[in-house]
């Protein structure tokens, strides 16, 4: 069966399971739509969890990211996973305690005020769409090459799935869609990462494959990519360009961008205990790792496979690389999509592939008569690629898109969950319009996610950038703006809401607006994006950091010079710290 037909086959199915069970799982209430009515298995809030966090950027473009950049890459893995130990351990038994349905919502009580509550809410969205964008790229990329349908086709078909279970189940349907897509992804996942670790060292195990020898050699692959790369001006894999400091920020900014992550947070809010929201977390933990330590040897197994089949032969010799005319089928497939592109620079129908902006490589390229670099790939291609890079069968190769799909659907249809509360039960039911009944604010926050899916498609037909990018910007914006009034307001009693409210507002604006500048987001760049312009050396990536401190300091700063929290918010905060006894999620 072709390539197509079986994709079709397997995405189609894929849906079907995803609808039915939106249908059996329909919301009736704001309980059920907010937080699943607060009776979730820790297990499957566990694996639901891990689905809404693993998002097209764990999925399609991380082990993209790794193998372009090697070890610098693996900021990505330390800063994603050590956020959730923060959120097991600083938010989520405390938030779950408190019981309420929303982060806007915790942060307008604790800092008794609607104006923090509209404030939380704006960061929220803020957040969301940054990062919801990310997963309609990972979507539009998925069904433009393997559905080959147009870009805008495949995000109308997403948006209208997500439309059907976001809408209908809400955070019920949610989690139980959820659990069904991560099967869905960690089996797309792993599956080729098995086959073609066996393939190159002979041991199936892809974490292990990573550190194994090339079958037929007693080459360590990961020596056989240095050499590789090298020989072709890049840098040497196991090494980084990053400056220890960018290393430093960027980690710290995606982990504590985690664990202030309201689609994140909300989760832990459908567990029916606190002992359950800890547990919930461990076992997020658990099925996250089995992702996340597979993808460094995806990533190296990628970049290994797709510079051997451009430079077959040896480096610099004229038949040594790949002759255009006899390109494999994959690539012309891919290029269909604008997403790998090749430019003959120098005339002779050959693919060079190297680092041209290696000026020390600069002269070696002249004496074999390359004129630059011919080929561009698209780093959220490699995953995805990956498999036919490999020559994997078809079926293979429509798992893995249905697992792409899978990953960014999960994790969008989350976002557009705490958009459509933050609405529905921040602003209106909770700020402007108290009085509107359970069926009204059900229907707003139907209307409201409706509102957001349309919004969501635009962002993925024109993306600020590739996907974890984006989404590594929705982590700084979140490290900047929610993370730390949520932390100050269960651990100082002294934080009021003049201190909250211009915290966030101060870490939101100078995060945003030095992303701005720099990666040129809705406007166009105003700043070159170069190390030495660069603010104490922090990358876009890693500035969420540095807002983070400004919100602590201001709030810290201007709580100082206003009156202290009122008494019974003190003793309120107080209770919060003991998380033990809490009841269930209540609406206010």
């Amino acid at each position: 069966m072709d390539l197509t037909t079986l994709t079709y086959i397997a995405v189609g199915l894929s849906f079907a399971l995803y609808i039915g069970i939106a249908i059996w799982a329909k919301a009736s209430t704001t309980g059920e739509f907010y937080v699943a009515g607060k009776g979730v298995n820790p297990v499957v809030n566990g694996m639901a969890t891990a689905a809404d966090w693993m998002s097209a950027a764990s999925f399609i473009s991380m082990a993209g990211l790794i193998a372009f950049l090697g070890y610098g890459g693996s900021v990505y893995l330390m800063g994603w996973t050590g956020g959730y130990c923060l959120l097991a351990m600083l938010l989520a038994p405390y938030l779950r305690k408190y019981g309420k349905f929303t982060v806007p919502e915790f942060i307008g009580d604790r800092y008794y005020s609607k104006t923090a509550r509209i404030v939380a809410v704006i960061c929220l969205i803020f957040i969301s769409f940054t990062y919801v964008a990310g997963q309609m790229r990972g979507v539009g990329i998925v069904f433009s090459r393997f559905l080959e349908v147009e870009l805008i086709t495949g995000l109308v078909v997403g948006m209208g799935i997500v439309f059907i279970y976001a809408v209908l189940g809400g955070m019920k349907g949610i989690t139980y869609t959820q659990v069904a897509q991560y099967c869905v992804l960690i089996v797309a996942y792993t599956i080729p990462a098995i086959f073609i670790a066996f393939q190159l060292t002979g041991n199936p195990l892809p974490q292990l494959a990573f550190g194994s020898t090339i079958n037929g050699t007693g080459e360590f692959m990961l020596e056989r990519l240095n050499s590789v790369v090298t020989e072709l001006g890049f840098l040497e894999y196991t090494t980084t360009n990053k400056s220890t400091i960018d290393i430093f920020a960027i980690t710290l900014a995606l982990m504590v961008g985690t664990a202030g992550l309201p689609h994140v947070i909300v989760r832990f809010f459908t567990v029916p205990k606190v002992r359950d929201a800890r547990s919930s977390a461990g076992w997020a933990l658990v099925f996250i790792a089995l992702l996340y330590t597979t993808a460094p040897a995806v990533g190296a197994m990628a970049r290994l496979n797709l510079t051997e089949t451009i430079q077959p032969g040896e480096v610099g010799a004229e038949d040594g690389n790949l002759s255009y005319e006899e390109r494999p089928d994959w690539m012309k497939r891919w290029e269909t999509t604008g997403l790998l592109s090749f430019e003959d620079k120098n005339g002779d129908g050959r693919i060079q592939y190297y680092n041209d902006a290696n000026a020390d490589f600069a002269t070696k390229a002249a004496e074999y008569g390359w004129a630059g670099n011919e080929l561009t790939v698209d780093r959220d291609i490699m995953v995805l690629a990956n498999p036919e890079i490999a020559q994997l069968p078809n079926w293979v190769i429509a798992l893995v898109a249905a697992g792409g799909i899978a990953a960014a659907l999960s994790t969008a249809a989350g976002l557009l969950l705490v958009i459509s509360s933050g609405v529905s039960h921040d602003l209106l039911k909770g700020t402007f319009t108290p009085d509107m009944t359970e069926g009204q604010e059900l229907m707003a926050g139907r209307i409201a996610a409706a509102a957001a899916i349309v919004i969501a498609g635009y962002l993925g037909y024109n993306p600020p950038g590739f996907v974890a990018q984006v989404v590594a910007f929705a982590f700084g914006l979140a490290a900047a703006s929610l993370f730390p009034v949520i932390i100050m307001g269960i651990f100082s009693k002294k934080v009021n809401r003049e201190g909250a409210i211009a915290g966030m507002l101060v870490g939101l604006i100078f995060t945003m607006g030095y992303i701005m500048a720099y990666k040129g987001i809705f406007i166009p760049v105003m700043i070159e994006n170069v190390e030495a312009n660069w603010l104490f050396g922090i990358s876009p990536e890693g500035i969420g950091v540095v807002g983070m401190l400004l919100n602590f300091a201001v709030a810290f700063g201007v709580s100082k010079v206003t009156a202290e929290p009122p008494e019974h918010i003190q003793h309120m905060i107080e209770d919060i710290r003991v998380p033990k006894g809490a009841s269930g999620a209540v609406d206010h």
